[in-house]
């Protein structure tokens, strides 16, 4: 069976070409064609004998994500919509600031939990994706543009906790081989419990992002329905163990729905909930989905909420709001295409 490359690491590509009859550090210049140089295909590999570069394509894939669609706003921001070898499609997005260039990426094709707020919700789940499909986002969206890509967030399609293994390889390789720094990479997840305390262990020095959402569990079920299974209170110990672990701040992002859960009550909850953690809130209202019916607060009773929380003592960031003439949400765009080519779609895609 052939080998993929990309999601591949140094070493492993070093024992890659053993086996196929090269020295270890033909491996390695495999990797910095695939890392460093965003290599497409293997013929671009031109320091590589020709001999080699034969047997790697008869041997291994190396496979490209292709742009099937692009928005671009005008705050810079732009979305692709990716299609995988197996022709899904998935999600990823790149965010030009003055100071740096983030990229927000998939973990899988749709996703399983359900959130009621979420475009990604309408389309299903079909699969994870891939150390190197996930990978692959970043170099792809790096060739969309000239400056350096300097911050990642898995904060697209998926549940990143619910790809554990190739999410932790695909950050090592962020890291050890494309000199993406540990501390500039973020994982949002709604909170999986278990996986939590699993992640405290790799000591990584990670930024956590919790997808809070709601104050106490009956709201939260409602809204995430899979959060029935990781009540709050299990959850909240987790994230204190993870601060102690890592001594890393974990962030708290709460989706400000109007009527839903931005009351003066929802906000005394919250700061009840999350006395006494190393972390902070990142307010966010939300991005509308025409679809799902939910509606943004007003700026004022954002602003209400806040004061609460901030007279509380909780340290409180207001994201700044990215993509909304692009549809920058997680799924929307994949979702227009879906409509647009097949008409209503259900279930899986």
């Amino acid at each position: 069976m052939a080998i993929h490359l990309l999601g591949l690491t140094s070493n492993e590509l070093a024992q890659l070409a053993v086996s196929l009859g090269e020295r270890e550090f033909r491996g390695r210049q495999i990797a910095r064609w695939l890392y460093k140089r965003n290599a497409n295909t293997i013929p671009e590999m031109t320091d590589l004998p020709s001999n080699f570069r034969a047997r790697l394509e008869n041997e291994s894939i190396l496979y490209r994500a292709q742009i099937l669609a692009e928005d671009k706003s005008e705050d810079g921001t732009a979305k692709y919509l990716l299609e995988l070898e197996d022709g899904l499609t998935t999600e990823s997005v790149l965010l030009p600031y003055e100071d740096r260039v983030s990229v927000c990426i998939s973990s899988q094709v749709g996703c399983a939990a359900g959130c009621v707020f979420c475009a990604t919700a309408l389309c299903g789940f079909s699969r994870n994706l891939s150390t190197g499909e996930i990978v692959d986002q970043v170099l792809t969206l790096q060739a969309q543009t000239s400056r350096r890509i300097s911050h990642v967030v898995y904060m697209g399609m998926g549940e990143p906790l619910l790809n554990y293994d190739n999410i932790i390889k695909s950050m090592r390789i962020l890291n050890d081989e494309m000199g993406i720094s540990m501390r500039h990479i973020t994982l949002s997840t709604i909170g999986i419990t278990p996986r939590i305390r699993r992640l405290a262990g790799e000591k990584l020095q990670i930024t956590l992002a919790i997808s809070l959402h709601a104050p106490n569990d009956e709201l939260r079920r409602t809204i995430m329905p899979l959060t029935a299974r990781y009540p709050l209170k299990g959850l909240v110990a987790a994230c204190r163990e993870y601060a102690d672990l890592t001594h890393r701040r974990i962030t708290f992002e709460y989706l400000l729905i109007r009527g839903l859960n931005d009351s003066p009550s929802h906000a005394g909850q919250l700061a009840r909930l999350l006395r006494g953690l190393l972390c902070n809130v990142n307010l966010i209202p939300y991005n509308m989905v025409e679809e799902l019916g939910f509606k943004r607060p007003s700026p004022a009773q954002v602003k209400m909420f806040r004061s609460i929380l901030e007279g509380a003592g909780v340290t409180v960031t207001q994201r700044v709001e990215r993509g909304h003439s692009i549809s920058a949400a997680c799924g929307q765009l994949r979702r227009r295409e879906q409509v647009t080519q097949y008409g209503a779609v259900n279930g899986n895609s």
